[in-house]
């Protein structure tokens, strides 16, 4: 049997990371913007099948893959951090442009929208460390089937994940064209996000968590 209080911790973790900026809501905000809110869910439902890669692969405990090779879960984690960097880059150096501000982007097709959605969170550092590291954190080996105990703490992160995703989709349009009549707070949001993902990657680097095998 799971306790809250992991239900509870689970959705607190997934809630601080869905809300921090990185690559999901820098993608699924790019095409809200470029390409309309169909685009964007559409999109989103490529970061739910991500999604539950990674709900599947910690059910089978892949987790412990990385519990007895560490050297694996370092390049995977190392890897992320400088993704991270090369995003906050992108929003730092001079002639960068927010997130929020509209661009020239060509119309893609359904299934492409789907897949890039799928890739960039199957490849997102912050959901794979999720998953790798912190879920097995709370799973308890003496409250019952550990597979199971993972696929519930999983899903709880994947509702909470969709939910916020989904507003951010939803509001995206709004918050632009907000934010295009304001340079200043454009610039703002820009270097926000930039200085968090340069944070957030150096917390991934120097982060001593590490798998557990179940």
């Amino acid at each position: 049997m799971i306790e809250m209080a992991a239900v509870l911790g689970v959705a607190a973790v997934a809630l601080g990371l869905v809300l921090t900026p990185g690559p999901n809501m820098m993608y699924l905000v790019s095409r809200t913007v470029s390409q309309g809110r169909r685009a964007g869910l559409v999109s989103l439902g490529g970061v739910a099948a991500g999604f539950g890669v990674y709900l599947i692969a910690a059910t089978v405990g892949i987790t412990a893959v990385f519990a007895v090779v560490p050297g694996l879960y370092m390049a995977v984690k190392l890897a992320g951090a400088v993704y991270l960097l090369w995003l906050a880059w992108q929003a730092l150096r001079p002639g960068g442009t927010s997130v929020f501000e509209p661009t020239t982007l060509p119309e893609d097709p359904s299934r492409k929208l789907f897949m890039m959605g799928f890739l960039t969170n199957l490849l997102n550092p912050k959901i794979a460390i999720l998953y790798m590291a912190l879920i097995p954190q709370f799973v308890v080996p003496d409250h019952g089937q550990v597979w199971l105990q993972s696929l519930v703490l999983g899903s709880v992160q994947i509702a909470v994940g969709l939910s916020i995703d989904a507003m951010i989709v939803l509001g995206a349009a709004g918050i632009s064209t907000f934010l295009t009549g304001r340079p200043l707070w454009l610039r703002a949001q820009r270097y926000f996000m930039g200085t968090m993902l340069g944070t957030i990657a150096v917390l991934v680097a120097t982060d001593r968590a590490r798998p557990t095998p179940a």
